[in-house]
């Protein structure tokens, strides 16, 4: 029995790694980012600068992708849109027929005016007028299209005045889509549409709003926001350009907790952001007498310009994104302030290292049954006359 207490007494300052365990104590986390001169993963030390160097990544923006489109777009004439084309007349002889009499329309009075029938701009991009010919629209505002139609009928009529109008547009909208909202192309308002009246008019996101993104196609270029960055931020609300394509879908953040935090799931973040104080109370917080306030960690990949940044600039890696792991020490109270502005990302990890005193208490347990036998055994053999 002496030799068995030696033994495991002997274990003891080794760490007891060959204790069952929930993962690495925080000295082990430490040891293990460089193994055999090879570094595996970084470890940053979280504190105000760290904080505030991650907060002042650029996020993405339709403002600063989409600035440019600072204006309503300006409606012109496509292929494939409805054309109207109203012509008035004066004096007693027209082109059209006698038409009707149309007194105020701000006409000439005693005017004549005919509605031509509608006509769908070609592929060519032309329509055809009575008395003029074809005549290339596409590409023209109305106001353009009606001044070349009356530039083309004077000498041929008296006073002729024209109106041009698009009743129905297939290049003048936005494509809306997506899981959680209705589909629709969207006819864009004279006057210029933002993407939240857009949204409005398709009948708004059928969802959550913290689980619900905007990705806004332009020109070839797409990004997307979360829905409520559209919301609180003005800027970010630029004005819907013709042929938009906006899709609202759903995408449900969490992070997973593991080693010696109160639940160890897989945790929904349930509302916009979330901060690592907010995620530790999630899951409960770190249990009682088993975890190490020291070795709480959160991992994750960063992109290797923000590490070298984080590290003040000389860093090297052989890959774009680095594994990251991200240490707090929850014993200085001070950490606690840190935790509160140190915002958790989506499929982000936080786990929190079992205590020294936890492990040295598994070790006498182990201790414990193993001499217990002996022990009995023992005392057996000495009860035994």
């Amino acid at each position: 029995m002496r030799i068995l207490a030696h033994l495991l007494l002997a274990l003891l300052p080794a760490g007891c790694s060959w204790l069952p365990t929930v993962g690495p104590t925080a000295n082990a986390i430490g040891e293990q980012a460089t193994v055999d001169g090879q570094r595996r993963f970084d470890i940053i030390e979280a504190d105000d600068r760290v904080v505030h160097i991650l907060l002042s990544q650029p996020e993405p923006s339709f403002q600063r992708l989409f600035g440019r489109f600072g204006k309503p777009a300006v409606p012109t004439i496509a292929v494939g849109d409805t054309v109207v084309v109203s012509i008035w007349e004066g004096g007693d002889e027209t082109l059209f027929g006698t038409g009707l009499v149309l007194e105020g329309t701000g006409a000439a009075t005693g005017s004549r005016g005919i509605n031509l029938p509608a006509q769908v701009v070609s592929p060519d991009g032309m329509i055809t007028v009575p008395f003029v010919g074809r005549v290339a629209v596409k590409g023209r505002t109305p106001a353009q299209a009606q001044m070349l139609i009356q530039t083309l009928l004077t000498g041929k009529t008296a006073s002729p005045q024209v109106i041009v109008t698009v009743p129905n547009s297939t290049q003048h909208t936005v494509t809306v889509a997506g899981e959680v909202i209705k589909g629709a192309r969207v006819p864009l308002s004279p006057n210029g549409d933002r993407l939240l009246d857009v949204i409005a008019t398709a009948g708004g996101p059928q969802g959550p709003l913290y689980d619900t993104y905007v990705r806004l196609s332009r020109n070839g270029v797409t990004t997307t926001i979360p829905f409520q960055t559209l919301v609180d931020s003005p800027s970010e609300n630029v004005y819907a350009w013709p042929g938009d394509v906006l899709t609202l879908i759903r995408v449900p953040h969490s992070f997973a907790a593991f080693g010696e935090s109160g639940r160890n799931a897989q945790i929904n973040f349930e509302q916009p952001t979330l901060d690592l104080a907010q995620a530790i109370a999630k899951s409960a917080g770190l249990n009682d007498d088993k975890a190490d306030p020291v070795g709480v960690f959160l991992l994750r990949e960063e992109p290797l310009p923000l590490v070298k940044k984080l590290h003040g600039g000389a860093f090297d890696w052989p890959e774009p994104q680095v594994p990251v792991v991200f240490h707090f020490d929850l014993h200085d109270a001070q950490t606690y302030f840190v935790a509160q502005h140190f915002q958790i990302h989506n499929n982000d990890i936080v786990y929190v290292a079992p205590a020294r005193a936890n492990m040295i208490q598994k070790f006498f347990g182990v201790f414990a049954s193993a001499t217990t036998p002996i022990i009995t055994g023992a005392a057996v053999s000495n009860s035994v006359p």
